[in-house]
């Protein structure tokens, strides 16, 4: 039993220093006139606009848009990268992450 709880809290600093690792690392997502960088725990860093030109109302809406496709992009890296690194832990503790 005690071997057990062992494996357990160590399971825990590992599960606990991925989730760091993660959380630090920043994540960039990109558009044709956006790319946006964010931290591992869903935190916007930075939005930079690639194509500096005089825009109209129909190319704010469109940046806009583009805005939403760069910042969805960055939060499904997150996500690939949080099932890369704790995955393993979920199936082996039968899915309680």
């Amino acid at each position: 039993m005690n071997n057990l709880m062992a494996q357990v809290q160590k399971m825990q600093k590992d599960i606990q220093k991925k989730q760091e690792e993660i959380y630090e690392t920043v994540f960039t997502g990109t558009s044709e006139w956006v790319e946006v960088e964010i931290y591992g725990n869903k935190e916007l860093k930075k939005v930079t606009i690639k194509n500096k030109t005089t825009m109209d109302q129909e190319d704010i809406e469109c940046l806009e848009d583009m805005l939403k496709i760069a910042i969805s992009d960055a939060h499904k890296k997150i996500e690939k990268e949080i099932e890369k690194k704790l995955g393993a832990y979920s199936k082996s503790l039968g899915g309680l992450f």
